[in-house]
């Protein structure tokens, strides 16, 4: 016989599975992008903001080996605009070339580093710049090219990585050289040095940073003349401009409070550069 008291028993414990099934139900409906989530809407409810970065790529991003953590002063801005938005910060390796594609998925909310050029313009969108960046050549020693001229030669092997800005203006400026692609810088700078290549076309930040870990690599040569270039965040491409509009503010902010020169200034000097080593006409 079923007496009322277990019916009453019952009825409760099926009462707090109902509960039980009806809250976890909650959370995985809190969890579910809603249907036309913008970036600004999906970082603010998920309380993560969903960076790209590339190992070895000092002073922009840097990966240790050995404890897996990131360094760099793109990482160093990236906490400190996930802390203005009291979310936490979440890293992806990537590469450059894999960048706009990781933001066209949805991989990632930012990417720091992006040289804005027409052909990525057409598929993501571009903070205001963070920084100035020229275009140099690390050459092998006694090369003795100056020029983008010179550099446009049938002769001429010029290492890049592939789908960067780097690959992007060597075969714009040297179309008549014999343009080398690799999966990465340290690959495209191993060509030069093994002979496979006489030089490696690479932004001044980076070239920098290699020359002083290795200066046997090669001589840095600032083309003549100048072709420089800015350092500007990518974004997924939205109708909504709200996300982009936000970091340009805080971008526009803290350029105003020297945030973003102090933390580009300490990332060089972490890696021994400092502004006394920037060619003659060559400025931030």
């Amino acid at each position: 016989m079923v007496s009322r008291r277990n019916l009453v028993t019952a009825a409760g414990v099926a009462a707090v599975g109902l509960g039980a099934v009806a809250a976890s139900a909650t959370s995985a409906m809190a969890q579910t992008a809603p249907a036309g989530e913008t970036a600004f809407e999906r970082i603010r409810r998920t309380k993560k903001l969903r960076i790209g970065a590339v190992a070895g790529a000092a002073p922009y991003y840097n990966k240790d080996i050995t404890s897996g953590q990131w360094g760099g002063f793109y990482i160093d801005l990236s906490k400190a605009l996930a802390e203005e938005l009291e979310v936490e910060l979440e890293i992806t390796e990537t590469t450059w070339g894999n960048s706009v594609l990781d933001l066209q998925s949805g991989k990632t909310d930012i990417f720091f580093g992006l040289n804005p050029t027409p052909k990525r313009a057409l598929v993501v969108d571009f903070s205001v710049p963070v920084f100035n960046n020229a275009f140099t050549m690390i050459a092998k020693k006694g090369l003795g090219k100056k020029t983008w001229d010179e550099f446009n030669n049938p002769a001429m092997r010029i290492a890049v990585d592939a789908g960067s800005s780097q690959d992007q203006v060597a075969t714009r400026l040297c179309p008549k050289a014999q343009i080398l692609r690799f999966k990465a810088v340290d690959e495209a700078a191993a060509a030069v040095m093994t002979g496979r290549a006489d030089a490696q076309c690479i932004v001044l930040m980076l070239s920098m940073t290699m020359l002083k870990k290795n200066p046997g690599l090669g001589e840095l040569v600032v083309p003549a003349p100048v072709f420089a270039t800015t350092s500007n965040a990518g974004f997924r491409r939205e109708a909504d401009k709200t996300w982009r509009d936000y970091v340009n503010t805080w971008l526009e902010f803290n350029r105003g409070l020297g945030l973003i020169r102090q933390v580009i200034i300490k990332n060089m000097e972490s890696v021994g550069i400092t502004e006394a080593d920037m060619p003659a006409g060559v400025t931030l």
